[in-house]
């Protein structure tokens, strides 16, 4: 398998791999013209020296701009003009690919050649540019008409024997109309199955919020982020999956704002950055710092660390009256009690062995948070993706609670989405989960009966396609099968599925992991004009801080059989449901009608269409912004979660999948990692030195990783490189999707049922393979 290897045979890894591999510390600002000199080569390798620098002038603008198809990051709110970054000029300009990949690129090429290709050849070949099916007895996919495929879809779904033996995919690709459409048509079909990429990033941050807060999203917006006088910064390489932060993090230490970044790996945006529309430092190559202070907890640290700082806050309470604001804390809070018994039980000593950060340390990190008058926490997957991921937001909500920095300017929790709308998708209706409301008014909205029965999230449906209880599996976007835990385990559940459907813009893994029966339907990408009857129309999406904005494409369309999104789940809807009385052409034919329909049914789009055209949109009310706090309690909860171990057993190391610089979830651009200063390798483990030493391995050795699961099951890659880096002793890094292979599908966490990808249990040795 891909990825994977045997012992006989190294793993290829999903890059080019080409040229020898090589590693050499970074020194360099983040961005700058390390930033620049890639964007250039970028256009140049895609031949869009014309059209590339449309990219630039018209992504993330209002009045007929587009969205960045990349990070959730918000656009400026100042009318900046240049609100770009390199990573979101490489995903467009890899949307803007000139290659095609019709009928005549799989007519010479078997599903069975394909699949022994790298990640980076099945994107790298081009655009997809017209429907295909599988054909079992040819191995080779063949192309097939709108209709026909249409008819495919709909056939098998009414041949169910029940709508939940159907699980219907989303990635954060998907814009609200679209996403709006597709619960629409899946929930009058019968069924809640929605599996989501939340359910394997940031499940567990709603999760923490909606119990802590009584709204699943963070309460900040970027006015705050210019306010705050403490940015505390956790789990996120952002100069790589949020380059855009690097400008608020500059301004922020120019006005004297406190900068904290805590991660096991220091980062180059825990260091200094110049950034690239800023004229004058790009001549002068001016750099600005972007951090006062780092630390390096190790991995699943971080949740001992925020209990130390909270500990120290409530000890110096006893003779500070200003340590803790008890005022807000009587006024707005629940669990205050609980939680200081919880923080005064647990030793300073277990404090440090737990976190890997010394305790004169946690003690600097209080002060600094102490002394500070808004302070804001954001966090990202190196906080939500371990076993303990709920609690450790819920920690930080905590200590965002015990100063009151909730509800004021300039402070509150923020949750760094890594995708475009993937907060949109949530927001619009894509919940396994649903409450009861939410499903009342989308009932009304729809004017549909709604399934009332909870769905599958991404780890259940992966189970229950194993089992054969899911039958077919759609996919809006995104590539399902390599972004997956188990990888092995998931491929085979994909495999018994009787149909799988995957809408994209792209060749990819997902395509070549299918069920007896496939389809590959191609859609108009973020960055294409989008017509119907002639006219182009706009789309919207959420961004990480609930701003709610148009986006319109600049492009013409790769192929004319290209369809929209709206398009594509209305033609498979009105194929399912031959009874509906849902006016699915209406709909298409304008988006402002299933806008209307929206601001009828979700929360927070009242007037919809009038207040999405208005100046950079709007932002979705966050009522605990407003200390409205929608819990049980009608306060904020204060969570006295118990303090997990997280060391490593006696000769195991602990594992956490992150992704390399120049990366986009799973498209990968080359086997370079600027920022950590590898070339030429992705299949990789970052080691600490001591830990190599005590192995006996050297600089890029070769070596097999094994994972054990919880129930002692046991995985393994073969043919890995060691790299030394400045990461916590008993710990270790190394790529997704490469290494997805080494987290077990049955360790999930058991409140967000998400899977476990940053604190996997290994051992490393020598290779078999070499």
């Amino acid at each position: 398998m891909l990825g994977q290897g045997t012992p006989d045979s190294a793993a290829p890894g999903c890059g080019p791999g080409a040229g020898e591999p090589k590693q050499k510390d970074y020194h360099h600002p983040a961005a700058g013209y390390g930033a620049s000199f890639s964007v250039a080569k970028v256009l140049l390798k895609r031949r869009e020296i014309l059209e590339g620098p449309q990219v630039i002038t018209r992504m993330n603008h209002e009045n007929g701009g587009f969205d960045c198809p990349g990070c959730a990051w918000p656009d400026d709110r100042k009318g900046l003009r240049l609100d770009i970054c390199e990573n979101g000029i490489k995903h467009s300009t890899w949307e803007m690919d000139p290659k095609r990949v019709g009928r005549d690129f799989f007519a010479t090429h078997s599903v069975a050649e394909l699949a022994s290709w790298s990640d980076f050849a099945l994107e790298d070949a081009g655009r997809l540019t017209e429907p295909m099916v599988y054909d079992a007895a040819s191995d080779h996919y063949l192309p097939i008409d709108w209709d026909a495929a249409f008819a495919l879809v709909g056939e098998t779904l009414r041949g169910l024997d029940s709508p939940d033996q159907a699980a219907f995919y989303t990635s954060g690709r998907l814009g609200n109309e679209a996403t709006f459409l597709y619960q629409w048509w899946v929930r009058e079909f019968g069924t809640n199955n929605f599996p989501d990429c939340s359910n394997m990033c940031q499940e567990a941050s709603g999760k923490a919020l909606l119990s802590s807060l009584g709204t699943g999203k963070g309460t900040v917006d970027l006015v705050d982020w210019e306010k705050a006088d403490c940015l505390i910064i956790m789990g996120v390489n952002a100069a790589s999956n949020t380059p855009r932060m690097l400008t608020a993090l500059a301004e922020a230490y120019r006005r004297g704002a406190q900068i904290v970044h805590i991660n096991p790996l220091i980062e180059a945006a825990a260091t200094r950055t110049i950034v690239p529309h800023e004229m004058v430092d790009m001549a002068l190559f001016r750099a600005t710092d972007i951090s006062t202070m780092n630390i390096q907890p190790r991995i699943g640290g971080d949740f001992a660390l925020l209990r130390g700082v909270a500990k120290a806050l409530l000890e110096a309470s006893v003779n500070d009256p200003e340590a803790i604001d008890e005022l807000f804390i009587e006024r707005y809070t629940h669990g205050f009690a609980e939680y200081r018994a919880a923080c005064e039980a647990v030793s300073w000593p277990e404090l440090e062995h737990q976190s890997g950060v010394p305790v004169e340390q946690i003690h600097t990190l209080a002060r600094i948070y102490r002394q500070s008058r808004a302070s804001i926490i954001a966090w990202c997957l190196g906080v939500s993706q371990h076993a303990h991921g709920p609690d450790a937001v819920r920690e930080i909500i905590n200590l965002l609670l015990l100063r009151g920095n909730i509800g004021r300017e300039g402070a509150g929790p923020c949750c760094i989405r890594g995708h475009s709308n993937v907060q949109g998708n949530r927001t619009c209706g894509i919940d396994h989960h649903p409450s009861k409301q939410t499903l009342d008014y989308l009932a009304a909205a729809c004017e549909i009966d709604v399934p009332r029965h909870h769905g599958l999230d991404v780890v259940s449906t992966i189970h229950a396609m194993h089992r054969g209880e899911v039958k077919v599996f759609v996919g809006m976007g995104g590539n399902f099968a390599l972004a997956a835990p188990d990888t092995a385990y998931s491929f085979e559940a994909l495999r018994r599925c009787e149909l799988t459907v995957q809408v994209s813009t792209k060749l990819n893994r997902s395509h070549l992991v299918h069920g007896r029966q496939a389809l590959i339907l191609p859609c108009v990408a973020r960055t294409e004009i989008d017509r119907q009857g002639g006219v182009p129309q706009s789309i919207t999406v959420e961004d990480s801080m609930s701003m709610v904005h148009l986006s319109v494409g600049m492009k013409e369309p790769a192929s004319p059989q290209l369809r929209s999104e709206p398009a594509i789940i209305a033609g498979m809807a009105k194929a399912t449901l031959p009874a509906t009385k849902t006016p699915w052409d209406d709909l298409v034919a304008d988006y402002d009608r299933i806008r209307d329909r929206m601001a009828k049914g979700l929360y927070g789009f009242e007037d919809f269409n009038r207040r999405v055209r208005q100046p950079l949109g709007f932002r979705i009310r966050q009522p605990a912004r407003e200390l409205v706090f929608l819990t049980k309690s009608g306060r904020a909860e204060f969570s006295a979660g118990p303090l997990p171990d997280v060391l490593p057993a006696q000769g195991r190391l602990v594992l956490g999948t992150m992704r390399s610089h120049d990366q986009f979830n799973t498209t990968i651009y080359s086997d370079d990692d600027r920022y950590r200063g590898v070339k030429n390798l992705r299949t990789l483990l970052f080691m600490n030195a001591a830990d190599m030493e005590a192995l006996g391995i050297k600089q890029f050795d070769y070596i097999d990783i094994t994972s054990i699961a919880r129930d002692g099951s046991r995985r393994s890659v073969y043919g890995y490189r060691a790299v030394a880096y400045n990461i916590p002793a008993g710990n270790a890094a190394g790529y997704m999707p490469e290494l997805n292979v080494l987290c077990p599908i049955g360790d999930v966490n058991p409140e967000s049922g998400q899977p476990v990808m940053k604190h996997v249990p290994i051992e490393v040795t020598h290779s078999k393979a070499r």
